[in-house]
């Protein structure tokens, strides 16, 4: 009798706490300080220029054990004498298989109180639906759905049960996005999801997560600016929604018009920011090279010690209409506060990168001077894709390249120690490229640079090297006595071999026996002249 009365306390113990936790879950709902309400504005916003449904989910079959993933929009914009356009995506993640399928779309429901879209068209092979569920007397339940979309091969038949306090971005559910638009904004980012899927002729029943986005306002994905998307659902509990946009010019404005993360964090806890840091580690280009997206992401952020890398599952998973962009399932481990976490997501892109495009800005009136920067500029700079870049030089008319110097990140290089000779005619080749290469370029100086060095020469006529080539030492006669002078001998990379002050001397002796044979400069220098000659060691 002590234990079942024990159970039975524990039992309502839990469900108090559960249903307190969960008081949002009732209509109307809105949250406080927020321009949202429930469940008024999961419907249709008629005085809004464009708005959209969206959800994603990521689910196992319960017979087979496949791994699927999903992305079904609704969109609302009037356009070519429809009322909008529907999006199915349906992915097995185990094999890569997909079918993608993007159908204009006329609405036979669209409430403006609630949700509850019906599509209705010759076009689609079934009568859609996303609405809330009903109890048997037909009141509708808080935060819980019924979906219904198909393709000729596909369908996806879900129930949907919100488990998380709405995510309202921006605090209130309404901000500036972009230059000159706003939308309203509110995610659900956990969903209980079960039913089923259809994909191509076997159907079988499904369980897992969904993610829910609602937007309507002026930002118009199709005509504004382009965009990178993450949803982030980790194992701690905590959810991210995580934008950033990009300028015409490929800029990223450092403000929450353009970078923006919102986090769920627990049921009394989320925040809006634009303090993080979203790094593209890896890229991957279309099969017809007309496109190139981000792959992978290292995503950081000071506040609760963000340390992320998302990753997509497949590389093509490339939308086609109503334009081209990226919808595709990612993974995610990494660090919150420390402590190890893993996830799922969703990555939405609407930015391509482009391979990277140089001039040489600097030598370009015939002359090198080697106490000068060698520069260039990057004609398609782009914010999401910081460059490295490779300087390479040729003395043999572009025959043959020599590097300078490997990885650096500014557009512009001081030469120290260069082992060229004045009056040599020299070409330059920069390589920029992107953190793992996949995007690249090169330019190559369009003709030819006499050498000039920085200081007064030594007169090489008055000074002898001998022998030439030699195998253990040479000898340089200097043409009067110096009071100090230094040699260096520098290989074809640059690299300093050997160096030595000498003081007082006419004749220096320059030991080479550790020197493999080859072709290098030998440089001399003292404090206002300089030469460097060619040497051989055999």
């Amino acid at each position: 009798m002590k234990n079942k009365t024990t159970l039975l306390i524990l039992i309502l113990t839990i469900s108090f706490f559960t249903c307190k936790s969960q008081v949002w879950k009732t209509y109307p709902y809105t949250p406080s300080g927020s321009l949202v309400s429930f469940s008024a504005d999961e419907g249709h916003h008629a005085d809004e220029s464009i708005e959209w449904w969206y959800t994603t989910g990521h689910v196992i079959g319960t017979t087979t054990g496949t791994n699927y993933s999903y992305m079904l929009s609704y969109f609302y914009y009037p356009y070519l004498n429809f009322q909008g356009f529907r999006i199915l995506n349906i992915t097995n993640d185990d094999s890569g298989q997909k079918v993608f399928v993007t159908q204009p779309v006329d609405y036979s429901n669209l409430n403006t109180d609630k949700i509850n879209i019906e599509v209705s068209s010759f076009i689609i092979p079934k009568n859609e639906y996303w609405r809330n569920k009903k109890e048997n007397n037909g009141a509708i339940i808080p935060f819980e759905y019924e979906i219904f979309a198909a393709t000729a091969t596909t369908e996806i038949d879900l129930e949907y049960i919100t488990t998380k306090r709405p995510l309202i971005l921006g605090g209130d559910g309404k901000f500036d996005l972009g230059a000159t638009k706003f939308t309203y904004y509110f995610s659900q980012t956990k969903n209980d999801v079960s039913g089923s899927i259809t994909f191509n002729g076997t159907t079988e029943n499904v369980i897992g997560t969904g993610w829910i986005d609602r937007q309507y306002g002026s930002f118009n994905p199709l005509e504004d600016e382009e965009y990178e998307w993450l949803s982030i659902q980790l194992s701690n509990g905590m959810d991210i929604n995580l934008w950033n946009l990009f300028t015409d010019t490929n800029n990223i404005p450092n403000n929450d018009k353009f970078k923006i993360l919102s986090a769920y964090v627990d049921e009394s806890t989320q925040y809006t920011t634009d303090n993080f840091n979203l790094e593209r580690l890896e890229f991957d280009c279309t099969s017809d090279g007309l496109k190139c997206y981000s792959k992978k992401w290292r995503l950081t952020s000071n506040t609760n010690n963000i340390d992320l890398v998302i990753t997509v599952l497949h590389n093509d998973s490339e939308v086609q209409l109503p334009f081209r962009f990226y919808e595709g399932a990612t993974s995610i481990e990494g660090t919150i506060n420390g402590l190890a976490v893993t996830g799922k997501g969703f990555a939405e892109l609407l930015h391509s990168y482009e391979h990277p495009d140089m001039s040489l800005t600097n030598p370009i009136d015939g002359t090198f001077h080697s106490s000068e920067n060698i520069s260039w500029d990057i004609n398609n700079p782009d914010d999401g894709n910081p460059l490295l870049y490779d300087i390479e030089f040729s003395i043999d008319n572009k025959q043959t390249f020599q590097s300078i110097v490997k990885g650096i990140s500014e557009t512009s290089f001081q030469w120290e120690n260069p082992t060229i000779s004045g009056g040599e005619n020299i070409w330059f080749k920069i390589i920029a490229y992107s953190k793992d290469k996949t995007l690249n370029g090169s330019s190559i100086s369009a003709s030819s640079s006499t050498v000039t060095l920085p200081v007064e020469s030594f007169d090489n006529h008055s000074i002898g090297i001998y022998p030439n080539p030699a195998n253990n030492y040479l000898s340089v006669k200097l043409n009067e006595v110096t009071p100090n002078i230094q040699y260096q001998i520098i290989d074809l990379n640059g690299r300093i071999l050997t160096q030595k002050t000498l003081y007082n001397k006419s004749v220096l002796h320059v030991d080479i026996k550790n020197i493999q044979p080859g072709l290098y400069f030998l440089k001399l220098k003292n404090d206002n002249k300089t030469m460097q000659s060619k040497i051989i060691v055999k």
